[in-house]
């Protein structure tokens, strides 16, 4: 019998080659893509799973109950993780972790690694196999270091790497260290990347922040013992945080702060580590949020539901081909279920054959996929039982689902009804367009979002930072020269080149550079018995002048004023936060017994990413801070001449370091990766959605068209003309797309108002977003049943009646 089903199925499939066609490739091409989203999506949600003890490893956050509000932060000072070992019951482990470069020399190699300082218990606590070396504890002396392995492919080669000693240097000093164990790569799927792991005692500035509470710089990261909750550890800090933060605590009750429902200023939370990748801290609190890759699946699911009600209708339009097939067998005897399995079985072998192509397609296009995503997924990801599994059990669903439901309504026909040849269509009309108009709502909905997205990228990219963005190149100050006097050469070297108009440094970059690095200072102090906390950034002589900052009081540090490096510049928001009518007349506390005066006010511009508000800002011209970022001004014309001039002269003055410019429009454009990936990935559903659903209108155009063949030639005969004919046969579907318009854009509205909430700057969603989209939808459904009508409604009439 299963043998007889197949020979069947097969003879109708071939027989109807143009709507098997249309099924098969749009149900292909869905599965391609969804298997793509799908695995980008579970990537995404799979940061961190490796790690053996991940459930009980969490990240240490504070929340301080500052004047205006809450205010969460992941930095820590240096004495908090011994504190909370020692004085609070329940840690298992815990480290401290600091991200930072490190230039490493071994021989003539200088190589600049990106680095995590840390303590020993880091590789208790995570899981990251010690390949060579000391398995137990590899950073048990002060002065080991270990490697990932391609940092020691990097550095020795084909040379055994564990005990091997390398210099690194450390506040200006090539400080001596022994690899004690080279670990696996962990670029995927991981938060805590690094090269090199270094003692966190080896830092600098160490010494002096070891017992200082005020100096918050690194993350810490603990164990909880099993027994005890999270509720529980947060709860047994409280009487920490009293004793070691209570003058913090006195000088926000006195400015105002209202303590949280403990009675407190300050409180320990607790970050899974498994939401780390998802967390923000914008209001306060640490926000999870798992948006973009449910967003992922969520469109992979209504490409998936879009081919499938395509697949639904043309099967159920379909069905009034097949009831004198039908009535025939149940004549001769076949049952409810004989002919369920029958139809269902079509549906089975179309299914399979669009999975089997759209699995090979999505291996096609995995590498593309990847480039425009940047994302590292990989088909081995497919490759456990779990997954082979669910994907089946997935796929078997759908395939019941979807093709069961055509199926179970031909099967349930009467006999006598289905030898007549007719079909009631009432019932079956309505399922149809009931899954036309959301079909539709999902198409309006997804094109909305790509016009809101893509017009929020195109304003943060386009927007009036308050700087030169287009003509400044950027790169971090690699090497073992002071960067101090390696920017000076750089001067020096530029001096004589025409298109060079301006070099400069800070110790932090504006977006995200080649070297992926973005951060920033804060720093808090007592002016006038109210606490301020400001932004601070330490820079260069002719900082201003070369990003095209405009001082609107005052003047920028001047070399001819020795003193300039005991003064500060502020913008204008610190200007208000500090209250003073002339700013120019006021000085800032650098310490007890040093006061810095203020001597010029720089207009307010966005020195973090376009998402948050202007902060306070503080510069500074202190010599003893290092510069870490070097910006050049070059002129409008020659812009790539001048890019390879600075290299070479940069190349000149530091040979061993890797030049990682770039302009700083590109790096603006890197800190809103996550939004132009989002429009992307929302920009291909709607293309896919757009295109899956016109095919599904242009199969059941053909279909009516066929079914209402004599229809169409009375009316010509009777004098009926072609665009009233046209009329006639498209507006039931542009009435559908109109309803879904209706539903789908006050969701959209809602969706889209809540998304750009969490920009500080953003677009005004305005009606014109919909209204495009509505008119886009009914513009493609409109040419795509038109095109079919209107020629069947230009053919001669007395051939369709001949014919009929």
């Amino acid at each position: 019998m299963f043998k007889n089903y197949l020979k069947i199925t097969w003879r109708n499939l071939v027989k109807d080659k143009t709507f098997t066609l249309i099924n098969v490739l749009g149900l292909s091409v869905a599965f391609g893509v969804a298997i793509l989203l799908s695995m980008a999506a579970f990537f995404d949600l799979g940061y961190n799973n490796f790690h053996e003890n991940g459930d009980d490893i969490y990240q240490v956050y504070t929340v301080v109950q500052a004047p205006k509000g809450p205010e969460a932060t992941t930095s820590q000072p240096a004495p908090l993780a011994s504190a909370l070992k020692e004085e609070v019951p329940g840690v298992a482990n815990i480290t401290r972790f600091l991200e930072q470069e490190a230039l490493t020399l071994y021989k003539e190699k200088e190589i600049n690694f990106d680095a995590a300082w840390l303590d020993s218990a880091f590789f208790d606590m995570f899981t990251f196999p010690v390949l060579k070396g000391n398995k137990d504890n590899p950073l048990q002396e002060k002065n080991s270091v270990v490697v990932t392995e391609n940092t020691a492919n990097a550095l020795f080669g084909a040379e055994e790497a564990v005990g091997k000693t390398v210099a690194i240097l450390i506040d200006g000093v090539e400080e001596p260290f022994t690899v004690s164990a080279v670990i696996g790569n962990h670029e995927n799927q991981n938060t805590l990347e690094f090269d090199i792991a270094i003692p966190f005692e080896n830092h600098e500035g160490y010494a002096n922040s070891i017992e200082t509470w005020n100096a918050q710089y690194h993350a810490v990261y603990m164990q909880l013992q099993p027994e005890i909750s999270v509720q529980q550890f947060e709860n047994n800090t409280l009487p920490l945080t009293q004793l070691h933060y209570s003058s913090n605590s006195e000088r926000l009750k006195r400015d105002g702060a209202v303590p949280n429902e403990a009675g407190q200023f300050f409180q320990i939370r607790l970050l899974p580590l498994k939401d780390i990748r998802f967390t923000s801290f914008g209001k306060g609190f640490a926000e999870v949020s798992r948006a973009v890759p449910f967003l992922i699946l969520g469109v992979a699911f209504l490409i998936l539901f879009i081919a499938s009600v395509n697949f639904i209708n043309m099967s159920i339009a379909k069905s009034a081909q097949r009831l004198r097939e039908i009535g025939m067998r149940k004549t001769l005897g076949a049952q409810k279920m004989q002919l369920f399995f029958q139809f269902w079985s079509e549906s089975l072998l179309v299914f399979l054959i669009s999975v089997a192509i759209g699995a090979a397609l999505s291996f096609l296009l995995i590498d593309e996929f990847r480039t425009i995503f940047r994302t590292a997924i990989s088909f081995e990801m497919l490759m456990s039982p779990t997954i082979i599994i669910g994907f089946f059990l997935v796929v078997f669903v759908i395939t019941l689902v979807v093709g069961g439901y055509p199926a179970l309504l031909l099967s349930r026909l009467g006999t006598i009804q289905s030898l007549k040849g007719k079909l009631e269509t009432s019932g079956s009309n309505r399922v149809r367009n009931v899954l036309m108009v959301v079909q539709f709502g999902i198409a309006i909905l997804l094109i909305s979002g790509t016009l809101v997205l893509w017009s929020q990228v195109d304003y943060m990219r386009n927007k009036d930072l308050g700087f030169d963005k287009e003509q400044v190149l950027s790169f971090p100050i690699d090497g073992k020269k002071n960067p101090y006097d390696a920017v000076q050469l750089l001067r020096e070297e530029l001096a004589g080149n025409p298109n060079v108009l301006g070099v400069s440094a800070s110790d932090n970059n504006l977006g995200r550079g080649k070297d992926g690095s973005q951060s920033t200072s804060v720093w808090g102090f007592d002016y006038k018995g109210k606490g301020v906390r400001t932004h601070a950034l330490t820079v260069d002589y002719d900082y201003f002048e070369t990003l095209g900052l405009e001082l609107i009081a005052g003047r920028s540090f001047d070399k001819n004023y020795p003193g300039d490096t005991q003064a500060v510049i502020i913008n204008e928001r610190m200007a208000k936060e500090i209250g003073e009518t002339d700013p120019l007349t006021a000085s800032l506390p650098m310490s007890e017994s040093l006061r810095s005066p203020i001597i010029g006010v720089v207009k307010d511009y966005n020195f973090q990413d376009i998402s948050k508000a202007i902060a306070p800002l503080t510069f500074f011209l202190d010599r003893e801070s290092g510069l870490s970022y070097a910006f050049v001004k070059v002129a409008p014309v020659n812009m790539a001449k001048t890019f390879d001039a600075v290299e070479a002269a940069w190349k000149k003055i530091e040979p061993n370091a890797a030049f990682l410019g770039s302009f700083l429009d590109e790096n603006i454009d890197n800190t809103f990766v996550r939004e132009k990936k989002m429009a992307t990935m929302i920009t291909s559903g709607s293309i896919l959605a757009i295109a899956l659903s016109c095919i599904g209108l242009f199969a059941m155009s053909l279909l009516i068209v066929a079914q209402r063949t004599k229809e169409i030639g009375v009316r010509k005969v009777l004098g009926a003309s072609v665009s009233s004919i046209t009329v006639l046969l498209t507006k039931d579907f542009l009435q559908l797309v109109l309803i879904s318009f209706v539903i789908a854009t006050p969701i959209a509205w809602w969706f889209l108002r809540g998304w750009l909430e969490n920009y500080e700057n953003k677009i005004e969603l305005n009606v014109w977003f919909f209204a495009i989209a509505g008119i886009l939808a009914m513009a493609i459904a409109f040419f795509t049943v038109g095109s079919r009508t209107i020629t069947a409604a230009m053919q001669n009439p007395v051939r369709s009646l001949r014919d009929e």
